[in-house]
């Protein structure tokens, strides 16, 4: 009979194990709790928005001459015919969201979540096909304090990670409507004055999206680049006040930053405040967080004005900066002495964990295999279940981690959870032997 040849996973994608010393879910995990734990102390509420959409919310958010929309989105047609898009980011699910489910009401809403992306793009170093993302919001706000409000979280995140050492945060203004539209112009005519000097896909970016010829990577690129008109020139004072207010924020909060006036974000909808938090320590992919104002937005998907300023951070990116937390592990193992003692061992180590107490046991095998199986997990203690006329003969816990008296402790804490008739006895009342 011919060898299965199992599937390969698809490539851009990874598999994760949690529960050993070098598992990177386990900082995948806490990367996740943390901002869990950071955006309630902001009062931003968890929202879930669907992995697909329509592929129009995507197209008219984004923009159809951004590099997402043209060539990295997931796009399929249904079998009813309808183009359907796996999401490459959250602000344009979450922006229809806004519209369609009335959550006008809620404004100004502060929401967040997290989970998988989908992008065709090539897979390199905290870059995959399926990733996944933290994401922040601020929806029906339009003061600068709303920008600041983001930027203090996205700031304490990185601290409470212990990854905010190296990492900067750059700042820049993209203006108004009006400001943006001049400095468009101006680029254009910058960039189409040196077009021999410009690489073929800044040439193909001149007319579609000349603000991405600013941060191209490309060599033959960064001369014209570095000399093309910066935005300061053509901001019109109310766009010059707001970044001026959104700085003056960030410094009575104690938050590092500095400008880099050629930040500019890939996606159509940004206006005012852009930003990203880079770290040299992921080498070119160096963004771990970013983002910026979307005023208009929520109008191109057919919703009323509305002022939004959102962030985006990727959680492999930031999994990999920081130090593997504490695994979890359980704290006894509970095992039979003898196959008759089985069900008593399954009762107790269920009414152990229904108490909060975190309980291992295997499947089968002698105790003394059970017991060496439950060291290699790091267990504290092992209770031993007996069958036993006495009462007190019928379990005996073996130190594994703790001293004489943690383990006393244990065993009293053990016995209370335990409920009738275990918690009858004490530990003076249990003979030496039964705390081993």
């Amino acid at each position: 009979m011919a060898k299965i040849e199992t599937p390969r996973p698809v490539r851009g994608t990874q598999d994760m194990l949690g529960g050993t010393a070098q598992a990177f879910q386990e900082r995948f995990a806490h990367v996740v709790a943390s901002f869990d734990r950071v955006r309630k102390l902001y009062g931003f509420h968890r929202v879930e928005v669907p992995v697909f959409e329509s592929t129009a919310v995507f197209a008219r958010s984004l923009g159809e001459s951004t590099d997402v929309v043209s060539k990295e989105m997931y796009t399929f047609d249904d079998r009813g015919g309808d183009s359907i898009t796996l999401r490459p980011e959250f602000t344009a699910g979450i922006s229809r969201a806004y519209i369609t489910e009335g959550w006008q009401q809620y404004t100004p809403l502060k929401v967040a979540t997290h989970g998988p992306l989908f992008r065709y793009e090539r897979p390199q170093k905290g870059r995959f096909r399926q990733f996944h993302q933290l994401d922040a919001e601020i929806i029906g706000a339009g003061e600068p304090g709303a920008d600041v409000e983001l930027l203090v979280f996205a700031d304490q995140l990185l601290r409470e990670l212990g990854v905010s050492e190296g990492v900067t945060l750059n700042l820049n203004t993209l203006g108004d409507g009006p400001s943006r539209e001049a400095w468009r112009a101006a680029l254009v005519a910058h960039f189409e004055a040196h077009r021999g000097e410009l690489s073929e896909e800044s040439l193909d970016r001149l007319h579609r999206n000349p603000l991405r010829i600013l941060d191209s990577k490309d060599p033959r690129d960064r001369a014209v680049a570095d000399s093309a008109p910066d935005i300061d020139a053509y901001l019109t004072e109310e766009a010059r006040t707001f970044f001026d207010k959104v700085t003056s924020g960030l410094d009575a909060a104690g938050v590092a930053w500095e400008r880099n006036a050629r930040l500019v974000r890939g996606l159509d909808y940004y206006r005012h405040t852009a930003f990203e938090f880079i770290t040299d320590r992921l080498g070119a992919q160096g963004t771990v967080l970013g983002g910026g104002r979307y005023d208009g937005l929520i109008e191109n998907l057919g919703g009323p004005a509305t002022a939004a300023v959102g962030w985006a951070a990727g959680i492999e990116r930031l999994a990999m900066l920081i130090d593997a937390p504490e695994l979890d592990r359980p704290e006894i193992a509970v095992v039979p002495d003898n196959p008759d003692a089985e069900q008593e061992a399954i009762r107790i180590a269920s009414v152990l964990r229904r108490r909060g107490i975190a309980v291992e046991m295997a499947f089968k095998g002698t105790a003394k295999k059970r017991v060496e199986a439950a060291k290699r997990k790091g267990v504290d203690a092992v209770l031993f279940v007996r069958t036993a006329e006495l009462l007190s003969d019928r379990v005996k816990l073996s130190n594994a981690r703790l001293g004489p008296e943690g383990a006393s402790r244990q065993l009293l804490r053990v016995l209370d959870a335990l409920g009738e008739p275990y918690n009858q006895l004490s530990g003076d009342e249990l003979p030496e032997d039964q705390i081993g």
